[in-house]
């Protein structure tokens, strides 16, 4: 009988095919592993560079922030006014003193004044080697469109320092006509200092893609994208940033828009994804660029070994069954070598393993240290809040110093007629009246400096009545400046919580601000905060007759970033929430029957 075609196949062919069948579809499974672990870790890559972003953003606008309420306060200050009408010697020196000190205090880099020609005639660094007085900047754009507008804000390389730094400029004004402006520069190096320390290159660019701050000091004053030759000559004859070239940046982008390689010279191309954020109050983009390697090599060698080493063992496991049908004997000389074949490739690739879960330990290892860092943001964002909200009621609390100011004023005159009378008696009276104001406005002062304040968190018994006291007594003036009539029903004036107590100022605050907000324009506004004290808590509501939380406010309302405000960052009640569930406490909030919004606060209570 003729052969069968089985018989006809060499035998090494038999015995080798389904050995390179089982070869292929490992590779085939290696493969599919490697391609489905590079897609779970650039998605973890890519969401945590955004969640990251949104914290550096925060961090910029809130330095930001900070520093644009010192132009409009000192734009009113006596000083400022009298040396640009008046400007003695004496008046001068006296400002450059004033002005230094609030330099190092508020950390801005320089403060200085220019009269109506754009001439500097007072400085903060008026005593080092680049002391801006004597200089005229009527040619930079700051002052320009200050005078014209009001205020400004302009980013540029400084032709006397040589340091960049975002100018804020506002313009002075005596009665109706300009006599100057005050400009105050801020300079980024603490923000820069502090990117540095990331394995990730931060970089905030304009409106036209140019660099302005950066982690990476070569990038500065580079272009995301090529500028055209009359854009750099433009804005080279400008002097904004100097002599720099305007080069693109040495980076790449890839098929996907948010990859990108960056070309470093004697080294091969680095990858990063690509996360960018507007920075809200400025035509600035925050861009942040998450390095893929490291994250991807575990990532794959994980997912590959355990791909792999599951194919192994199964195959392992189907050639043993197999052998064994074919033939018992040989099977079980086969039976050995396979088990130590096996044994020799589980051991190679547990080695692999345990390698690769010790890169995996210390990658867990730097979150937790990215955690901590995350903890200390969260800490700066309560700082800021308070900064911002200080800011806010700046307006309202120099009206609270300037009545007693002036009443001061019409005592002292007063007192100076009385001693010509010789009434003695009244003249007294006059020094008490004018020590308790002095005492009121110490009171106002003192609140705001404990408010601003920045210190960690010192849990212990706390009066209620005193925070909340506090808390009105820095946004009164708001309430009778809208005449908004505040009911308080806190019950026993002797309740004390466990909190600390700038911390839950800090949230009275918050909700307070937010419900004048609210209030504005409303006929008959109301804000009645109450209390009612149990065994173990007290429960705290703040509520108005405003026109209460939209529905798809309230299902986010703790999310951040959420805010029914055109300006609002959308922190202020996370914030809250945050320090209060930091107290053991809680926080809630929804409509009530008859409108307006209703925040409810639990508190441990001590006494």
């Amino acid at each position: 009988m003729p052969s069968s075609s089985q018989d006809r196949t060499p035998s090494w062919l038999r015995q080798i095919a389904p050995l390179a069948a089982a070869v292929l579809l490992l590779l085939g499974i290696d493969q599919a592993a490697r391609l489905w672990a590079e897609h779970r870790a650039l998605g973890g890559i890519r969401s945590e560079a955004e969640a990251t972003a949104s914290q550096r953003v925060a961090v910029l606008q809130s330095e930001i922030e900070k520093q644009r309420t010192l132009p409009f306060v000192l734009a009113q200050d006596p000083d400022v006014q009298h040396a640009l009408t008046t400007p003695t010697p004496e008046l001068l020196d006296a400002l450059n003193q004033k002005l230094a000190s609030l330099s190092t205090g508020t950390r801005a880099a320089v403060i200085y004044l220019l009269n109506v020609e754009g001439l500097t005639i007072a400085a903060s660094n008026h005593d080092t080697d680049i002391s801006f007085v004597g200089n005229n900047y009527a040619f930079r754009p700051y002052y320009r469109v200050a005078m014209d507008q009001g205020h400004a804000e302009h980013f540029a390389y400084g032709t006397i320092s040589h340091r960049q730094g975002l100018y804020l400029s506002r313009r002075i004004e005596s009665g109706s006509q300009p006599i100057g402006v005050i400009v105050v520069k801020v300079e980024f190096d603490a923000i820069e200092t502090q990117w540095h320390r990331f394995a990730q290159p931060i970089f905030v660019t304009d409106d036209r893609g140019i660099v302005l701050v950066t982690s990476e000091p070569s990038w500065r004053f580079k272009a995301t994208a090529p500028l055209s030759p009359q854009q750099q000559v433009d804005i080279r004859a400008s002097l904004q940033f100097g002599e720099a070239p305007l080069d693109p940046l040495p980076l790449t982008p890839e098929d996907d828009p948010q990859r990108v390689m960056r070309t470093v010279p004697g080294r091969p191309p680095i990858e990063y994804i690509a996360a960018a954020a507007p920075v809200p109050g400025t035509p600035w983009t925050l861009h942040l660029l998450a390095p893929t390697r490291a994250t991807l090599t575990i990532a794959t060698t994980a997912a590959r070994s355990l791909a792999v080493l599951a194919g192994v063992v199964g195959f392992g496991t189907v050639a043993i069954w197999w052998t064994r049908r074919r033939n018992l004997q040989r099977q079980r000389a086969q039976a050995e070598t396979t088990r130590r074949d096996l044994e020799q490739r589980v051991h190679d690739r547990t080695t692999e393993l345990q390698q690769a879960n010790g890169r995996l330990q210390a990658e867990m290892d730097e979150r937790r240290r990215a955690e901590e860092e995350l903890n200390e943001l969260q800490d700066d964002l309560v700082q800021a809040n308070k900064l911002a909200i200080l800011g806010q009621i700046a307006a309202s609390v120099a009206h609270e110093i300037n009545q007693p100011v002036a009443a001061i004023r019409t005592f002292a005159d007063n007192g100076a007629a009385l001693l010509d009378r010789n009434d003695v008696p009244q003249v007294r009276g006059n020094l008490a009246i004018i020590a308790a104001l002095t005492d009121r406005i110490g009171t106002i002062t003192g609140e705001l400096r404990a408010f601003a304040r920045k210190s960690p968190a010192a849990i212990g018994p706390v009066s209620l009545r005193g925070a909340v006291d506090g808390a009105l007594l820095l946004v009164g003036h708001r309430l009778r400046q809208q005449a908004i009539r505040l009911e308080l029903a806190l019950g026993s004036t002797h309740v004390t919580v466990a909190a600390d107590p700038v911390r839950l100022e800090q949230v009275f605050v918050n909700l307070l601000q937010n419900a004048i907000e609210a209030l504005d324009g409303r006929p008959a506004p109301h804000i009645r905060i109450a209390a009612i004290a149990t065994d173990g808590e007290v429960h705290v509501t703040i509520s108005d007759n405003g026109p209460g939380l939209p529905e798809r406010v309230l299902q986010s309302l703790f999310v951040p970033f959420t805010s029914t405000k055109p300006t609002g960052l959308g922190l202020g009640l996370v914030i809250s929430k945050d320090i209060l569930t930091e107290f053991g406490g809680s926080f809630s909030a929804h409509n009530g029957t008859d409108g307006g919004a209703v925040l409810s606060l639990t508190l441990p209570r001590l006494s």
